[in-house]
């Protein structure tokens, strides 16, 4: 799977142009057309006293937003690269799905969600509800939390991390891709500790080496795809271990796929890729369920 084409949904406020810029090194790759797309949430046209709507509020923010894609797409047409953009008076998920209909994009760009943690538990966040409802790879861009900077070389050093799932081939087949673009990547599996549960140390590491060996056979693949990629066995809560293993090895992204639960479950619970999106400083890739 290429990325040839790229979804970049925006409110401006948490993604402008300096975000989209770290995103052109996958230009190295086969990405070539970018498609911009700016939802006007109705509350923000809607006039202070009563239930009316503004249609003044919503030409100036259209015009506004118009201007901002115009003078992006112009940077883009000297690099030699095609542009679309869709500007709606609208609810956020539902738009984004409409355009990746008629788009088919390989990839969407969203920032973090701007939910509440109450309001997550009855509607969920705009990650979840995406990854949900669609099978397009979805990159949650986050800045540096310290100065709002964006990373400059966000594919520099990423780390993958693998369950073995259906999720986790989709990342395989697109990330393989990637050889003129990922600097270094970790990979890393988190064995919990009920699996490591025997009678003596022998069954212990007898598993561990199971798990290295996978990682490594995966390394192997990666490596032939010029990929340079270094395994690991982490042990433990697999939130707590990504969280730990991003920050050891300094990444500039995490690699996740996604798993299907049922709503009920996952409303209530999460999930460790909706969480570590949701919640963590890292910008993370996330890969739905095979559709």
């Amino acid at each position: 799977m290429k990325i040839n084409k790229l979804l970049f949904v925006t409110k401006f406020e948490d993604l402008c142009y300096d975000a989209l810029n770290s995103l052109l090194s996958l230009r190295k790759a086969d990405l070539e057309h970018v498609v911009f797309l700016n939802v006007i949430e109705r509350e923000k046209v809607a006039m202070k006293r009563g239930a009316g709507y503004l249609k003044e509020e919503e030409v100036k923010l259209k015009e506004t937003a118009n201007i901002r894609f115009i003078d992006w797409a112009e940077n883009l047409f000297e690099m030699g690269m095609e542009v679309g953009a869709y500007i709606e008076v609208s609810t956020l998920i539902p738009e984004i799905l409409k355009v990746v209909e008629r788009e088919k994009p390989d990839l969407i760009v969203i920032g973090r969600s701007h939910k509440g943690p109450l309001e997550q538990l009855y509607s969920r966040s705009d990650i979840t509800e995406l990854t949900r409802r669609t099978r397009v790879p979805i990159l949650v861009f986050k800045h540096i939390a310290e100065d709002n900077m964006v990373p400059e070389e966000l594919f520099k050093r990423p780390l993958f991390a693998t369950s073995w799932s259906n999720s986790g081939e989709k990342a395989v087949a697109c990330l393989k891709t990637l050889g003129q673009v990922i600097g270094e990547m970790h990979i890393m599996h988190v064995v919990k500790e009920k699996d490591l549960e025997g009678p003596d140390s022998h069954e212990v590491q007898k598993v561990r080496k199971k798990e290295r060996k996978k990682l490594d056979d995966l390394c192997d693949e990666f490596e032939d795809a010029g990929i340079c990629c270094r395994p690991h066995v982490y042990v433990g809560d697999p939130e707590k271990e990504i969280l730990k293993a991003a920050k050891e090895y300094q990444a500039t992204m995490v690699i996740l796929g996604f798993s299907e639960k049922t709503a009920i479950l996952e409303r209530w619970m999460g999930s460790i890729s909706r969480n570590i999106a949701d919640k963590s400083v890292f910008p993370c890739l996330l890969f739905p369920v095979k559709g």
